[in-house]
């Protein structure tokens, strides 16, 4: 007769041994920033011992899977998506440390730029126009799975867990499951949403975002793993059951990131699956900034599942077990110590160009000489579509850093300018022509037209291959400005000047770091000025302007450091300017007839000025402060009269209009200025700004009864400026609405709505 215990004690272990053998897989769906709730998800699943077997995930979910995958703890990946760096990478930046000014391009007033490239033959030519830059995030991807990627041998079944990427070819519309290779170029390939980030080139085959054809990719998980049960988390649901009247403005702005996403079959898991929908609705796929709240979300909604999730996965995973297993898989990888830079797809003159911005002679290359080069390199607009990668060199025994690039001119177009309440609304166009040999070329034009306003810039900067990395950089401008044109439209008491300006600069600076922040260029010029003017303010048929050409050479050095959030309107970073001037030129006064001298008079002048400039900003909150310095040392002497004396003096220009008034009472040889600028953040992008100014000229610059100029001490004097501006920083630019005073009986007060930037194009003297 047969022992029932016996039967009994193998029906148990079988029923065991088939617990124990039910594999989970995990498909995580794309949702852009909504996706960060999958980090939720991981966190409540290891809090309650769900064992996780395999992870498939598209876009963002193959982000947050491959990140898990590599060996990272849920608390790991969080900390990632919660610090500064995150937020830096998805617009585009690196850390404030990696900030190098000297490659900046010269700020101008341009709203759009559209960048296409081309061969030496012009074919190939591509357009590139995305939302964002992805230099940093494709480097941090690359630092932060490399060595997952190593220890794994390439092979992304023996990951920490079993992975699988999903991306899409558009081409052959097909679904591509990406299985091997590195996983941080599986990972940004999948990621590789249209029209933010461009396609990654994996097996000679150009990838987008996984979404596009499959977002919620249970089939995948099916076909590669075949697991007993899937756990299918999805963050992307792409319909509505009824239409959204309360949310249908919100959700319009994501409309196209919806239309380009796959529909997702939510029945897909089964019905001994189970399906997770995390309430994301709150949020848009663009608001990678609600990081933790989107978290939360997915730790809540799994929380609520759980005794759902333990009904249908009975077995368990101590967190013991894991993290000793996850510690062996970490410890087990290679030190990520460099021995080589590899450059793929660059001839020799342009390898022996990067090498020298890559310091990559540096016996002792680590991590931070690697991205300290590769963001150096970046920082210019040529080498800002560089590929990066990190790969084991078993040969070496350390890894490799890898750059791919595909040189090519580059042109890039601008349009922008202002639109404003007063004559001084103009229309900026720019263009800026690349070429990559030996030395790195750049050719800018940036033209201006307005009846204030016009201007015409020219210059050519070469950069050359050297361990300073000097530029050599020879330029013209012409500007001319016709203060009679730029009256108020709305205070029309206001009293324009009778006054035009045009100044000519043929010019070549020689530029070289000062560090990641700085700048020194070094510069010899010739300018050639004219000035016409009324001397008493009155001007018509009969009257004749007076004519001042003051022509000459200028030689400078100056110290630039910049780093602020906006071009106009700064509410973040700090900026300085210090330099020192040599001028000497002619002067050639022709009096008209509203002025008291009557013959013309020549007078050569030269003399040395010291100039500085300075502004910070601190936050407290939704509270920004700031203050802005200016000072002037100068030995200009007088000129022939007084208005000729006041045109060709330094002035003081702290708001974004004081350039398109002529305000005597601010100009001067010597002077210091003194500003402090507080900015209320009432919502997102939209600033209340205060701001108030001192200024103190040492010597002032009087006019006599004969209109013979003096220079007046009086220490007791001071002038002021204030300022209330409502500024929204939109998508092309600042929208203000600004009422401003100004210590200046002619021009006293005035309003000021403006669309666009108020940038002009550098004076011949400033």
């Amino acid at each position: 007769m047969k022992n029932p215990f016996n039967w009994g004690m193998v029906f148990f272990l079988l029923l065991s041994g088939s617990i124990k053998a039910q594999k989970v897989g995990l498909v995580l769906s794309g949702g852009g920033a909504k996706g960060l709730a999958h980090i939720g998800v991981l966190k409540a699943l290891e809090e309650h011992d769900i064992p996780i077997d395999y992870i498939v995930g598209t876009s963002m979910g193959s982000v947050i899977g491959g990140a898990y995958a590599a060996g990272y703890s849920p608390e790991e990946i969080e900390q990632i998506f919660e610090s500064e760096r995150f937020q830096n990478w998805m617009a585009g930046e690196g850390s404030d440390f990696y900030n190098f000014y000297y490659n900046k391009r010269e700020t101008d007033p341009s709203w759009v730029s559209i960048d296409f490239s081309f061969d030496s033959a012009f074919v190939n030519t591509s357009v590139r126009a995305r939302l964002a830059g992805d230099f940093a995030l494709n480097f941090a991807l690359a630092e932060l799975l490399a060595q997952a990627s190593q220890r794994a041998n390439y092979n992304f079944d023996s990951l920490f867990v079993p992975f699988r990427a999903v991306a899409a070819d558009i081409f052959t519309q097909q679904v591509v499951v990406l299985d091997s290779g590195e996983l941080n170029n599986a990972v940004r390939a999948s990621f590789s949403v249209p029209f933010l980030f461009r396609p990654i080139k994996i097996k000679e085959k150009y990838l987008f975002d996984g979404g596009l054809y499959n977002n919620f990719p249970v089939d995948v998980a099916k076909d590669e793993f075949d697991p007993d049960i899937i756990l299918g988390v999805n963050v992307s649901p792409k319909k509505f059951k009824e239409y959204p009247y309360d949310e249908d403005e919100k959700l319009i702005s994501q409309s196209l990131f919806l239309m380009l996403l796959d529909k997702s079959d939510t029945t897909e898991v089964g019905s001994d699956g189970i399906y997770l929908e995390p309430n994301v609705s709150p949020f848009s796929s663009f608001d990678f900034a609600k990081v933790s709240a989107i978290i939360d979300s997915g730790y809540t909604a799994t929380l609520e599942m759980i005794p759902f999730i333990r009904s249908k996965i009975p077995n368990q995973i101590l967190c013991e077990d894991r993290s000793q297993r996850r510690h062996d898989f970490v410890l087990s990888m290679e030190p990520l110590i460099f021995k080589e830079i590899k450059l793929i797809g660059f001839d020799a003159s342009q390898e022996k160009f990067i090498r020298k911005r890559l310091h990559a002679d540096n016996p002792n290359l680590n991590i931070a000489h690697i991205k300290s080069g590769y963001y150096h390199l970046v920082s210019d607009e040529y080498f800002v579509d560089v590929l990066p990668n990190i790969r084991y060199n078993r040969q070496n025994q350390a890894f490799d850093f890898e750059l791919y690039g595909n040189p090519k001119n580059q042109v890039n177009l601008g349009l922008g300018g202002n639109m404003s309440t007063r004559s001084i609304s103009a229309l900026f166009l720019g263009m800026e022509y690349r070429r990559f040999k030996r030395i790195l070329s750049t050719y800018n034009v940036g033209l201006y037209t307005g009846r204030f306003y016009h201007s015409a810039k020219f210059r050519n900067r070469l950069t050359f291959a050297t361990a300073s990395q000097i530029y050599l950089q020879p330029e013209f401008t012409f500007n001319s400005w016709d203060f009679l044109n730029s009256e108020e439209l709305i205070f029309e008491d206001s009293r324009p000047t009778v006054l035009k300006q045009i100044d000519r600069f043929y010019g070549l600076i020689m530029g070289l770091p000062a560090g990641r922040k700085s700048k020194i260029e070094f510069l010899g010029a010739h300018f050639n000025n004219k000035d016409k003017f009324s001397n008493n303010g009155e001007f018509g048929p009969s009257f004749t302007l007076d004519n001042l050409k003051f022509s000459g050479l200028r030689f400078g050095i100056t110290y630039d450091r910049n780093n602020l959030n906006h071009r106009q309107y700064a509410s973040a970073g700090s900026a300085l300017s210090v330099s020192v001037d040599y001028i000497n030129g002619e002067e050639e006064y022709e009096p008209g007839n509203t002025s008291n001298l009557t013959s013309p008079i020549n007078t050569n002048h030269s003399w040395f000025r010291g100039h500085l400039m300075a502004e910070q900003y601190f936050s407290l909150g939704g509270f920004k402060y700031g203050y802005f310095l200016e000072a002037s040392i100068s030995g200009q002497p007088l000129f022939s009269n007084y208005m000729a004396s006041l045109v060709t003096s330094p002035g003081f220009y702290p708001l974004p209009d004081s350039k398109t008034i002529f305000l005597q009472n601010f100009r001067a040889y010597n002077f210091a200025a003194i500003g402090v600028r507080n900015i209320w953040t009432i919502r997102r992008n939209l600033d209340l700004r205060l701001e108030g100014y001192a200024f103190k000229p040492f010597e002032e610059i009087r006019e006599s009864p004969e209109q013979i100029p003096v220079l007046e001490k009086d220490l007791s004097k001071v002038y002021f400026i204030a300022t209330m501006a409502l500024v929204y920083h939109s998508p092309i630019g600042p929208i203000s609405a600004m009422m401003n005073y100004y210590d200046d009986e002619e021009n006293d007060f005035g309003f000021l709505l403006h669309v666009g930037y108020l940038i002009f194009q550098t004076k011949s003297l400033e």
